[in-house]
């Protein structure tokens, strides 16, 4: 298997022509001044060690190494065929709340970075499942698509902040129905799909329990955390507490209730959070404990790195270029070995 692993570089051969016209340019201007002196055949003769062919040459030595050079900076790989990797797991969508109201302190430093936390030890523990990252505010938006790479989950997981979704409020709803949507629907079994909501529960925006309905009806478990307390706590943004249109202080609670319902209805889990425990740990041993499906995965092995020889060569006719001297050497001029002697 062949591939370019930076082909953007390829854009490069486009200085080719542009070379190779400004050369042919040059050589016409050349033989446009010299036809002023004479007849070509006549300054030929006047002009032994001029030699128009070491030009040519030394031009297309200078282009075959710009082209080299822009091979390598594409770097050419080959590799083994496309493989199929099976392997047992779970499809599991992070679906996680970043409106304003999980910017509440009442879990330290808030809400919002206690849960990315819990998220990042998450990734840690698994192995042969796949994840995928929804943030919600008053709308859904894919974070990441689902994947088996932890280490660009945990990079993603690490840039969760409100300002990632423009449109304020809690629209639980969409984001479990854009969970549903956001499965690879790499296998058409029922079981080995999950979907792990966090979010402090306050929904004013849709009919979630209706979604939840539909994703029981497809074999899909939903799991919901609360993070918050019942008694709730302040918001405060750049400093500042947000207040309502009576000026009264908006303080955000947690609604337990909710998400229960949406758990039951799926056969999942409701857990509420605690200070000491954001309650991940406890749904991921519940979700191992599931039948899980056959996941698979398409990857390229073996690639190797092409570029080394391409730039070796191109210095080689660099060198060349170099020591070829567009004149014939006058050092050897006067020599001519099929001279008769006298």
């Amino acid at each position: 298997m062949f591939r370019f692993a930076n082909p953007q570089y390829l854009w490069l051969l486009a200085a080719l022509p542009v070379l190779a016209a400004l050369f042919w340019l040059a050589m016409r201007n050349r033989r446009r001044r010299l036809a002023r002196f004479g007849r070509p055949e006549v300054l030929d003769g006047l002009m032994p060690e001029v030699s128009n062919g070491r030009v040519v040459i030394k031009f297309l030595l200078f282009a075959a190494a710009v082209l080299l050079i822009a091979l390598a900076a594409a770097r050419p790989q080959f590799g083994s065929k496309l493989r199929e990797e099976k392997a047992q797991g779970i499809e599991m969508m992070l679906v996680v709340d970043v409106s304003n109201s999980m910017l509440a302190e009442d879990f330290e430093p808030n809400r919002l970075e206690r849960t990315k936390y819990a998220i990042g030890k998450l990734f840690d523990g698994l192995k042969q499942d796949r994840v995928g990252l929804i943030v919600f505010a008053g709308e859904p938006k894919v974070q990441l698509p689902i994947t088996s790479d932890y280490r660009m989950a945990r990079a993603f997981a690490r840039r969760i902040a409100p300002s990632l979704v423009s449109v304020q409020g809690t629209a639980v709803g969409k984001a479990l129905e854009q969970a549903l949507l956001s499965f690879s629907g790499d296998t058409e079994q029922p079981h080995g799909r999950v979907v792990i909501l966090i979010t402090d529960g306050e929904n004013h925006e849709d009919d979630a329990l209706a979604v939840a309905e539909r994703a029981a009806k497809q074999g899909i478990r939903i799991y919901t955390i609360g993070i918050g307390t019942p008694e709730g706590a302040p918001i405060q943004i750049d400093g500042e507490f947000i207040k309502d249109e009576q000026g009264e202080m908006v303080v955000s609670k947690l609604n337990e209730q909710m998400l229960a319902q949406i758990a039951e209805t799926t056969g999942g889990a409701y857990v509420r959070a605690t200070k000491q425990d954001i309650g991940l740990d406890e749904i991921v041993k519940e979700i191992n404990s599931m039948e899980q499906a056959e996941l698979s995965t398409l990857r390229f092995e073996e690639f190797n790195e092409q570029y080394q020889y391409l730039l070796i060569a191109a210095l080689v006719l660099l060198l060349a270029e170099f020591l070829l001297l567009p004149r014939r050497n006058p050092l050897l001029a006067h020599l001519n070995i099929f001279r008769e002697k006298r």
